[in-house]
């Protein structure tokens, strides 16, 4: 997935890329978490689709706030939570090593995204302060 140079174009669909991104994930992810096994499911599993949903209603915030940066810049490590309990998963042994690749793709895709959007926006901030 590449960033568009303006992190504000949408898709066909009318959302942004990342959070295209975002609902592909919960989609296809949230359905296989409501599967793990019960002592999982209602510690790693809710946890991991609560922050899953939060991250998704963040982005949407972002999109329509003025001010996108006091949103965007915590992302960055609630993004990390995300990676690392997917990676625990894994390490649990509670999910294929291919739907552990494919949960690593997509959350890195949105990672590259995030990352995109949160620097497009900290160039944007100069400019705003000079023109105050």
């Amino acid at each position: 997935m590449s960033i568009p140079s303006d992190p504000n174009l949408a898709t066909s669909s009318g959302e942004l890329p990342i959070i295209e991104a975002c609902l592909d994930l919960i989609r296809w992810f949230v359905p296989l978490l409501q599967r793990l096994p019960r002592q999982h499911r209602f510690g790693l599993g809710d946890r991991l689709i609560g922050h899953l949903y939060h991250l998704l209603e963040q982005l949407v915030q972002a999109r329509y706030a003025r001010a996108k940066l006091p949103i965007l810049e915590p992302l960055k490590a609630h993004i990390v939570v995300i990676q690392l309990q997917i990676r625990l998963l894994h390490s649990f042994q509670l999910i294929e090593l291919q739907r552990y690749e494919h949960a690593s793709r997509l959350i890195t895709a949105i990672a590259k995204q995030h990352s995109g959007w949160l620097s497009h926006q900290l160039q944007q901030r100069p400019a705003e302060l000079h023109h105050a």
